[in-house]
């Protein structure tokens, strides 16, 4: 498999629910958010340029992330769910696997130290 990554940025608030009442998650509060999403293809599955998939392509996601995720509540975005690391990874999945079908992975991090990914099942093309 070949597999290629691009990261992009974006600062939000969220509050996690169902923590211990002195969980400092539990208040709102804020990060600088990094998302990676990883593409990944067989070698006979590369565009007739090479490519996995252009980077260019992946412009719909950055302006998405603009307007969707960058300086908004998360709670809000994400009705219904817990907005944890781990959640947006999978939520982002979820969002975007139809557009990109390539998409392998999606990692976030909410600190330079801390990442959380969501990796889709291996699934024969």
């Amino acid at each position: 498999m070949l597999s290629i990554s691009k990261e992009f940025h974006f600062s939000a608030s969220h509050r996690l629910d169902h923590l211990a009442p002195d969980h400092p998650c539990g208040r709102m509060h804020g990060h600088n958010y990094i998302v990676v999403l990883e593409l990944s293809a067989r070698p006979e599955e590369l565009t007739r340029p090479g490519f996995v998939r252009d980077y260019g392509e992946l412009g719909s996601f950055k302006k998405w992330v603009d307007e969707v995720l960058d300086h908004r509540h998360l709670n809000e975005v994400m009705e219904g769910r817990n907005p944890s690391a781990e959640n947006i990874a999978m939520w982002i999945h979820e969002k975007w696997s139809t557009e990109f079908p390539e998409l392998t992975a999606v990692r976030v991090s909410e600190t330079p130290k801390t990442w959380a990914e969501f990796r889709a099942p291996a699934v024969a093309r």
